[in-house]
């Protein structure tokens, strides 16, 4: 091979390397779908307890600034919906990116913009890589309205012997000074779909080529939930 035919060959697989590239982006948070947990061995030997995380392909649906949103953030989309359940306005914000229809998922990065967002570009699952911590954020599973003892774990009056206590809270007044319930004290009410954080989680793995996450402990929420991960 002649040193011209060589030299065209390597602007070839410079130049296609570079359109790739630009095809994609890397940002300090991505999304991923609990679902379950499962354990493996560290380098040690340890078991490690870890939670499996699915990477669905996100693409970058709009790009906010500062001049004409008064913020900066990166929005993305994830699973194209039916055209039957797919609003006109969402068609039509989501055709730049790529998608026919509407999306199931449009979440937002915020945060200083990367250099070179643009709007189609697919978010990498290499964003995250083995070991690094990360913050997350998930919606806890919800339990509708609950007594004290399922939601705070009281202990309750006696069982039997026609107490008619049983699974009430009690008390929860004074005297006629302050003559008031106090504010804090654990009454009745809705338990569990709150969004909870959980700092300093590790990555154990990330396996691009199957489009999983493995991190380890425990993760909010319930199967099958929305997980936010950001960068620490």
């Amino acid at each position: 091979m002649s040193e011209e035919n060589k030299t065209e060959n390597q602007e070839e697989v410079v130049a296609a390397a570079t359109e790739s590239s630009s095809d994609t982006i890397k940002l300090n948070s991505i999304f991923a779908f609990k679902k379950g947990m499962s354990q493996v061995y560290g380098e040690d030997g340890q078991v490690i307890p870890v939670t499996v995380l699915e990477y669905k392909p996100w693409v970058v649906s709009q790009i906010k600034r500062n001049d004409t949103d008064g913020y900066e953030a990166v929005q993305i989309a994830a699973m194209p919906k039916k055209a039957k359940n797919s609003r006109k306005s969402e068609v039509g914000h989501l055709k730049g990116a790529g998608f026919e229809n509407g999306a199931r998922f449009v979440k937002e990065v915020r945060g200083d913009l990367p250099e070179g967002v643009q709007v189609g570009q697919k978010v990498l699952i290499d964003s995250l890589q083995k070991g690094d911590k990360v913050k997350l954020k998930g919606k806890t599973k919800g339990h509708g309205f609950s007594g004290v003892m399922k939601r705070y774990g009281h202990g309750g009056g006696p069982a039997t012997h026609g107490s008619g206590f049983h699974r009430r809270p009690g008390s929860i007044g004074n005297r006629t000074d302050p003559g008031r319930v106090m504010p804090g004290r654990k009454l009745p009410g809705q338990y569990g779909n709150k969004v909870k954080s959980v700092p300093h989680v590790q990555v154990v793995e990330v396996l691009a080529e199957e489009n999983v996450l493995l991190v380890k402990g425990s993760v909010p929420g319930a199967r099958n939930s929305i997980v936010q991960l950001i960068k620490e």
